[in-house]
């Protein structure tokens, strides 16, 4: 029913009149292209997968108060999902950037209804309206390309404006390139509109998994894929695009290291993914990025749903300081978060190795300023995501038990429409980039030709299979094994390795000398006062 009604809605159109009398046409007509029907996987998919895992997650809530029911039931079970249905068909099923704003601020207010599902938290609050406005920067940029897409191409349709970009000035072309970037990063939280994301986490987890790991948070990375014949065009975009992905990568990659709450360093972790997604968009491999955007879909699903189990079962605890010991008591939840884990990090043959890991060899195979860069970055940044990824395993199963003793008696796996969703993605998370891989990057194939344009000066994806150094195909993989090796090492076995590496006279006057100088010095003379 919904899907007909949305059909219905797309294939429709609306004529306006300008100043001088001239009549305007703007066709909503549904499209199908390959990016689209990736994009209805992901979400009819996933839906189906949240809405038992809902059942069981928000089931203790439920009861509650009067105002917890009503907001559950519109949110998460009916109207809600209706509504986000409803706007991300808008978004990637429209024929022309008109149709795909009205999704684009559709499924920005519902964000920001579901950040704020627990609306008596003042940290909810703040969190939701930090996110409606920091996403109101990119609309605005947004609204102004469209502005400066109609007089250039004289209208909005993907098939026109695509079809003309060879004959359209390049500074415009580069004008509109940079506001949809703009547009691109507010919404897939790109440095420096990223702080909205990791406040996003005050929202249930349910609404972590789908809107700020599948689906929201990557429509600023589809809208780029889907202007791929734009972008082509504007060489100085695609270099900025690379160094804003790369550099977004590798930040949220250090946060991450310093964060505790088991929902930050996942998010930190999607913004870092994110980061990659853009960095192969830069790289103008749009069918590579696209892959990744799917195939991160499940395993960071699978994450967050994890830690949602954990924290359902361990008394609401987010900390993951005070966790410990919980393989003994949730075992199946620690070995999904372990399989979702190995497939962030691009372990051999899982699914996360068939796109990032690609990523990478790619960035090499540019044999550019703008790759060598997203290289060097991007391999680091595997070692980083290595490293807080198994700080957490480390920290919330592997460790000794630093919790609440309630909290561990009362601990245990949760009810069985919980255990599905995750099985079902630790699956995907496991075979599925082994499965689909060389429908979406293998090479020669034609799955992304009609929707996907790259200029023939663009293309290196042989060059980066065949002409590139083994040592360099295998860097990324070693920093994850050593970055795995010395989280392992850090938090299992010399919990006091960093303090003694500073707790001895050159840490203490090195220190010293830093906040006399810097702190006491330099900032206390240029800062204000």
């Amino acid at each position: 029913m919904l899907l007909a009604i949305t059909l219905l809605v797309l294939m429709s159109s609306v004529s306006f009149d300008d100043i001088a009398g001239q009549t305007f046409s703007i066709y909503i007509i549904s499209i199908a292209g390959a990016e689209s029907v990736i994009g209805l996987s992901i979400l009819v998919a996933y839906y189906r997968l949240r809405g038992a895992f809902i059942s069981g997650f928000l089931g203790r809530f439920v009861g509650t108060t009067g105002a917890q029911i009503l907001t559950c039931a519109c949110l998460f079970s009916f109207e809600g999902d209706q509504v986000y249905f409803t706007d991300w068909n808008f978004l990637i099923t429209g024929a022309n950037y008109f149709v795909l704003f009205v999704g684009w601020e559709g499924i920005g207010v519902v964000s920001y209804l579901l950040i704020n599902f627990w609306f008596t938290r003042i940290q909810a609050n703040k969190a939701a309206i930090l996110a409606f406005n920091t996403n109101r920067i990119g609309d605005m940029a947004l609204s102004i390309a469209y502005f400066v897409m109609l007089p250039a191409f004289g209208s909005a349709d993907f098939s026109t404006v695509f079809s003309l970009p060879a004959y359209i000035n390049q500074t415009t072309i580069t004008i509109i390139g940079f506001l949809l970037l703009v547009g691109a990063m507010a919404k897939s939280s790109q440095i420096p509109l990223h702080n909205w994301l990791p406040g996003s986490m005050e929202g249930p987890t349910p609404v972590s998994a789908l809107i700020h790991a599948a689906t929201l948070v990557t429509a600023g990375s589809y809208l780029l894929i889907r202007s791929s014949p734009l972008l082509e065009y504007a060489p100085t975009v695609l270099l900025v695009i690379t160094i804003i992905g790369a550099s977004t990568a590798f930040f949220a990659a250090t946060c991450g290291l310093v964060q505790n709450d088991i929902k930050r360093i996942i998010a930190f972790s999607t913004i870092s993914q994110l980061g990659y997604m853009v960095m192969a968009i830069g790289l103008s491999q749009y069918n590579v990025a696209l892959a990744h955007t799917l195939f991160h879909a499940y395993f960071k699903a699978l994450l967050f749903l994890g830690a949602g189990s954990v924290i359902h079962a361990f008394g609401d605890i987010q900390d993951v300081r005070k966790m410990g010991g919980l393989i003994n008591f949730l075992p199946f939840t620690y070995a999904v978060m372990l399989v979702g884990t190995l497939s962030l990090l691009a372990t051999p043959f899982l699914t996360g190795f068939y796109s990032k890991d690609l990523i990478i060899e790619l960035a090499y195979g540019q044999y550019s300023f703008s790759g060598t860069y997203a290289y060097i970055l991007g391999s680091v940044t595997a070692g980083l995501t290595a490293f807080y990824s198994f700080r957490l395993i480390s920290l919330v199963f592997l460790t000794k038990p630093n919790g609440n003793k309630q909290n561990y008696l009362n601990s245990h796996e949760a009810s069985i429409t919980v255990i599905i969703p995750l099985a079902v993605l630790a699956i995907f998370s496991i075979f599925f980039g082994y499965v689909t891989s060389d429908l979406f990057v293998g090479i020669g194939s034609d799955f992304f030709a009609n929707t996907i344009f790259i200029h023939p000066n663009n293309i290196s994806l042989v060059e980066a299979e065949f002409s590139m150094n083994f040592i360099f195909k295998l860097l990324p993989t070693i920093f994850s094994l050593a970055g795995t090796l010395f989280a392992l090492y850090l938090y299992n076995y010399n919990p006091h390795f960093i303090d003694s590496l500073v707790e001895n006279n050159l840490g203490l006057q090195f220190g010293y000398n830093i906040s006399k100088e810097i702190d006491r010095g330099v900032i206390e003379l240029i800062g204000p006062y």
